[in-house]
């Protein structure tokens, strides 16, 4: 059975053009086959179940968000409350031409990656939190350490006007 399922794994990989595969000796039992494809994109390595459901093994690629619409206007910092964050974090914002959608800077790099999310709304302020997600490597994997701001977009329900922004961090494991 063991070979059956190798042998699916390898032909569905044939098919879809992958140029690397590597099996792994897996736990008595169980099967798994390690692959990492190169077709036309970086893709991270894949572990297959012995249910043939694949696996996420490394982060996904952090994404960069479309530049603002009409361009980027900066946020005046007297507007901008990053007094919890971390030392690490830039605190700078900045809006599209319409006003709803805002631009942060959060942290990503090595295992790591980065999203924003509204948190809360009101009349006077806007809290936005950064969100870092740490991904654990894959067996034999080891990840880098240096993190690196990058633009995360956010859309408000309503343009953020004179409304003062207050960012807050939050680190997730994946």
């Amino acid at each position: 059975m063991r070979n059956v399922k190798a042998a699916v794994a390898l032909a569905l990989l044939a098919l879809a053009g992958c140029t690397g595969t590597t099996t792994d000796n897996p736990p008595l039992g169980q099967s798994s086959v390690t692959t990492t494809t190169t077709t036309g994109s970086t893709s991270a390595p894949t572990t297959l179940s012995s249910t043939g459901e694949p696996q996420p093994t490394a982060p996904p690629p952090q994404t960069t968000p479309a530049p603002l619409e009409g361009g980027p206007t900066e946020v005046p910092a007297a507007r901008i409350d990053g007094s919890t964050l971390p030392d690490t974090y830039e605190k700078k914002a900045s809006t599209s031409a319409d006003g709803r959608t805002v631009q942060v800077l959060g942290l990503a790099g090595g295992c790591k990656t980065a999203s924003a999310e509204v948190a809360a709304q009101s009349g006077d302020q806007v809290l936005i939190t950064l969100v870092t997600t740490h991904y654990p490597p894959p067996t034999g994997v080891l990840c880098t350490q240096e993190l690196r701001s990058v633009p995360l977009n956010v859309t408000l329900d309503a343009p953020l006007g004179s409304r003062r922004i207050v960012l807050e961090a939050r680190e997730e494991t994946a």
